[in-house]
C-alpha cells in the first residue's frame, strides 16, 4: 500500500529545536536510569556536547598588547614626523622671507634706477638749457646799434647792465676756447657751445676760467667790469657762428631761440 505526504511546505527543525529535543531525551533517560548503561555512546556524547555548548561563555574581544620596543618605535616615528613637519614649516618660512627680501631688493633697485634715470634726464635738460649771462639784467645797448664808439661802425653784440664785480655766467654748456686779454674787448672769455655756436663775454674785471675748461649753464666765468674799449662797467655779450670776429649773429634772437626770455 502506497502512502503520500500531504502537500504543503515543510521546514527542517531548527538547531535550537533539535537541541531542546535532545535535552528532553537526556532528561527522560536519566529519570529512567538508562543513560550511562543502556543509552548509546553517541547519544550520550551528543547530549554532553549540547550541554557544554550551552554552558560555554562567550569568547572575549581580542586585546592588542604593545610591548615596550614597539611603543618606543611608534614614539620615535611620531617624533620624526613632528620634526619633519617643523623643518618643513621652517623651510617654508625661510623661503617666504627670502622671496620677500628679493622682491624688496628688486623694488629698491627699480626705484634707484628710476631715480638715476630721472637725474640723468634732469641733467641732460639742465645741460641743454640756456640762461642770461647776468641774472635779471636788461639789455642797455642793442645789436647793430651804430656810432663812433665801435671800430666797425656798429655794435657787434649787446650790452647788459652790470655793476663792476657782478657775477657773469656761461649762458649754456660748452668749452672755453679763449680766456684773457682781447684788445678792445678787454678781459674776455669765448666759449664754444655744445650746439657748435660760440658766445663771447667782454670787458670783464676778472676771469675765472681757463682754456679747455668745460662749463655748464650758469657756471661763473668771471666778474663784470670796464676793461678794454668801454665807457663804464657793463657786460658785452656776443653770439657767433665761429670763434672769429665778424661771424656775429643777433644775441637776443640767439638767446630767445634757446628759450631765454630777454
Amino acid at each position: 500500500m502506497a502512502f503520500t505526504r500531504a502537500t504543503g511546505k515543510h521546514r527542517a527543525r531548527s538547531r535550537m529545536t533539535r537541541r531542546g529535543a535532545n535535552m528532553a531525551k537526556v532528561a527522560t533517560l536519566t529519570a529512567a536510569g538508562v543513560i550511562g548503561t543502556l543509552g548509546s555512546p553517541a547519544l550520550a556524547a551528543d547530549a554532553e556536547a549540547a550541554v557544554a555548548q550551552d554552558a560555554a561563555p562567550a569568547a572575549p574581544a581580542p586585546v592588542i598588547v604593545i610591548d615596550g620596543s614597539l611603543a618606543a618605535t611608534i614614539d620615535a616615528q611620531a617624533d620624526a614626523q613632528h620634526l619633519a613637519a617643523r623643518k618643513a614649516a621652517a623651510k617654508a618660512e625661510a623661503e617666504a622671507k627670502a622671496e620677500a627680501k628679493r622682491k624688496a631688493e628688486a623694488r629698491a633697485k627699480e626705484a634707484r634706477e628710476a631715480e638715476e634715470r630721472a637725474a640723468r634726464a634732469a641733467e641732460r635738460k639742465r645741460l641743454a638749457s640756456f640762461q642770461l649771462p647776468v641774472a635779471g639784467s636788461p639789455v642797455t645797448t642793442g645789436y647793430r646799434t651804430g656810432g663812433a664808439l665801435w671800430s666797425s661802425g656798429s655794435h657787434s653784440g649787446v650790452d647788459f647792465r652790470a655793476a663792476s664785480g657782478t657775477s657773469v655766467v656761461a649762458v649754456g654748456a660748452g668749452t672755453v676756447v679763449e680766456a684773457g686779454w682781447g684788445g678792445a674787448y678787454g678781459n674776455n672769455v669765448v666759449i664754444r657751445m655744445n650746439d657748435g655756436t660760440f658766445t663771447q663775454y667782454g670787458h670783464l674785471s676778472s676771469i675765472g676760467v681757463s682754456v679747455g675748461q668745460s662749463v655748464t649753464p650758469g657756471a661763473r666765468i668771471g666778474l663784470s667790469g670796464s676793461t678794454g674799449n668801454s665807457t663804464g662797467p657793463h657786460l658785452h655779450f656776443e653770439a657767433r657762428t665761429t670763434a672769429e670776429y665778424g661771424s656775429d649773429i643777433d644775441p637776443v634772437a640767439y638767446l630767445r631761440a634757446h628759450g631765454v626770455g630777454v
